[in-house]
C-alpha cells in the first residue's frame, strides 16, 4: 500500500511538471500569458508556482530581520551560523537562549545562557515568549522573543538555528 500511494504521488508530480513545461511552451510560442492559456491545468492547484528570486536590498531605514536556519543533526546549521557570525560580528549575532539547566562555574548568566527555573521557562511558553523552545537530557532550552528583540534592537542580523523534531 505504501509503495502504491509513492508511484501515485510521483506520477501526479511528474503530470504536473509536464503540464507546466507543456504551459510554458504554449507561452512562449503565442506569446501569452501562461494563466491565460491553461489556467484550468497549471494553475489550480498552485496559484505561483514560481517566483522570481531577486537579492534582498535592505533600506536603511528598513528594521533588521530575524534569519532562521533549519535542518537536521549534523547538517552543518550550526556551523553555518556560528561562520555567519564570526565573518561579520558587527552585523550578525546570535539571540542568547534560555535553558533550566544548572549553571557551570564558568559561565555567566546572559552570556552563554539566561538561566531560569523549570516554571518561570513553562509560563514563558504559556504565554508566548517562546519563538521555539525543546528539551533536551532533562532540560528545557529555547529561544524567547525578548532575546530575539535585545539583538535587533541592537541593530544587527538575529541569527538562529533550529532541528526539526
Amino acid at each position: 500500500l505504501e509503495w502504491f500511494l509513492l508511484l501515485v504521488l510521483l506520477s501526479l508530480a511528474a503530470g504536473f511538471r509536464r503540464s507546466m513545461r507543456l504551459c510554458r511552451r504554449k507561452s512562449r510560442a503565442n506569446k501569452h500569458s501562461c494563466h491565460a492559456q491553461c489556467s484550468s491545468s497549471c494553475y489550480s492547484a498552485l496559484a505561483a508556482p514560481y517566483e522570481e528570486v531577486v537579492r534582498y536590498q535592505r533600506h536603511p531605514t528598513d528594521r533588521n530581520r530575524l534569519i532562521i536556519l533549519v535542518g537536521p543533526a549534523g547538517v552543518g546549521v550550526n556551523e553555518l551560523r556560528r561562520r555567519l557570525i564570526t565573518s561579520c560580528p558587527q552585523q550578525f549575532r546570535s539571540a542568547v537562549p534560555h535553558t533550566t539547566r544548572v549553571q557551570k562555574s564558568y559561565e555567566m548568566n546572559g552570556r552563554e545562557y539566561h538561566y531560569v527555573s523549570k516554571e518561570t521557562f513553562e509560563n514563558m511558553v504559556y504565554t508566548h515568549r517562546m519563538l521555539e523552545y525543546g528539551e533536551y537530557k532533562g532540560y528545557l532550552y529555547g529561544t524567547s522573543v525578548d532575546a530575539v528583540r535585545t539583538v535587533l534592537a541592537e541593530g544587527k542580523i538575529c541569527v538562529i538555528d533550529l532541528e526539526p523534531q
